[in-house]
């Protein structure tokens, strides 16, 4: 099972036809069939790590603004409080301490995978992220749970490969350099499973302060590549732009 970074874009995704509908709706043809889905995601920002132990977790509409069919949609799927348990076993067992908690799915969650998943018939529950504690921390966070893809589960996060919304623009039609130098950056460091650069971004990336004014949707690659393990590379599965700076690509990491 690899593990999977995706860029989620705005809620209205599930909506609007384009690109990135397009390939998600499709994901699940390429991937093998998990048997439960671990979800970091841009949109649960914790002090310390937490585990979603719900046995039927909430469908969260944490967003305002954008059509009301949005705030009617539900993502029914199971959550897993067993595996909750376990990862939280783990994430303690490096040290780096973790809690439970009874939450739901938000939109970083449930806005993907009611395209990739549409059934909801694959249990999932959401990690925390910490973005207080740094790059460094979400790459070990990640790593704690690199024993799961052998097991069947599939390790997400879900995040944005740009995401600076003073920026977006309906109307723009061509991306700005500052976003696809970026963009091009994360891809290249991304295939070639450059953990030390990925972690550096701030410093090493083109543009990275104006790409990501704050680092929450930029950290769930992070996990992503932790839980594919020491060594792992990335393949890039889909590259657009949305709203004209929004980067939609999504990789996959594997050994």
């Amino acid at each position: 099972m690899p593990t999977l970074f995706i860029s989620h874009g705005a809620p209205s995704l599930v909506l609007e036809h384009g690109a990135a509908r397009d390939f998600l709706a499709h994901l699940a043809s390429a991937l093998p069939r998990p048997r439960a889905i671990v979800v970091a995601s841009a949109h649960w920002l914790t002090r310390t790590p937490t585990v979603d132990s719900s046995a039927r977790p909430a469908t969260i509409h944490d967003f305002s603004g954008f059509p009301a069919e949005l705030e009617e949609m539900r993502y029914p799927a199971a959550g897993s409080p067993e595996l909750a348990r376990e990862i939280a076993a783990l994430l303690q067992a490096d040290g780096l301490g973790c809690t439970l908690a009874e939450r739901g799915l938000d939109h970083g969650a449930w806005s993907p995978l009611i395209l990739i998943y549409p059934l909801a018939d694959i249990p999932v529950l959401q990690l925390s992220l910490q973005p207080s504690l740094g790059p460094a921390h979400h790459l070990r966070l990640g790593r704690c749970l690199a024993r799961l893809p052998a097991t069947g589960v599939l390790v997400l996060g879900s995040g944005g490969a740009t995401h600076n919304l003073g920026t977006l623009s309906m109307g723009r039609q061509t991306a700005p350099a500052w976003a696809t130098e970026f963009d091009a950056w994360l891809a290249d460091a991304a295939t070639r499973g450059d953990a030390d650069a990925l972690v550096d971004y701030q410093r090493q990336a083109p543009h990275a302060s104006q790409n990501h004014p704050t680092p929450e949707h930029y950290l769930p690659l992070l996990v992503a590549l932790g839980a594919a393990g020491v060594g792992a590379h990335g393949r890039t599965l889909h590259r657009s732009m949305s709203y004209g700076t929004l980067s939609m690509a999504t990789f996959a990491f594997s050994q």
